[in-house]
């Protein structure tokens, strides 16, 4: 069992709202890693960074995702720095993955730099903002199959470029 795709990017791309779309136009599941997180801690993310720390956290994502990619064959998002961990990128390469690509002023703008995203939390979040594309981008663009730019798409149109361009129905 296998993912029919499987949703990266930064904060702010439209992994959530682009995977229940794709999900819902293939007639899939779909699934979030970052749910699962929460799921299974019992708490919310920014409790867990704020409690036990972000190592703690990168560990149960790693597991969330290692797992989701066994077990889910529908539409699968993970959570926007689940491709730090080389683990996971490995475990990526033999995936159909989907880089929602986004430009820094929209990703902060869409976030709305929230304090549900402990990672935007801080001094100058859009310094952190632009700090956190920077050392990601190469690694989503090193998972990706196909990269789709979101900034002047709706969630939609996103959804559509996917299908179309992955030939999923």
């Amino acid at each position: 069992m296998r993912p029919i795709v499987v949703l990266v990017g930064p904060p702010g791309s439209g992994k959530t709202s682009v995977g229940a779309a794709l999900a819902r136009l293939t007639g899939r599941q779909l699934r979030d890693t970052d749910k699962d997180i929460e799921t299974s801690a019992g708490r919310p993310i920014p409790d867990i960074f704020l409690t036990d720390g972000e190592p703690v956290f990168r560990a149960m994502e790693r597991a969330a995702v290692a797992a989701a990619l066994t077990e889910h064959d529908g539409v699968l998002s993970l959570g926007g720095g689940s491709v730090l961990a080389e683990s996971t990128r490995v475990l990526l390469k033999d995936q159909t993955v989907v880089f929602l690509s986004v430009t820094m002023p929209t990703g902060v703008r869409r976030t709305g730099l929230a304090t549900n995203r402990p990672l935007l939390t801080g001094v100058n979040p859009r310094a952190t903002y632009k700090a956190l594309l920077d050392a990601r981008l190469h690694l989503y663009r090193e998972v990706a199959t196909l990269e789709v730019a979101t900034d002047e798409l709706t969630v939609e149109q996103v959804a559509a470029v996917i299908i179309q361009e992955l030939k999923l129905s």
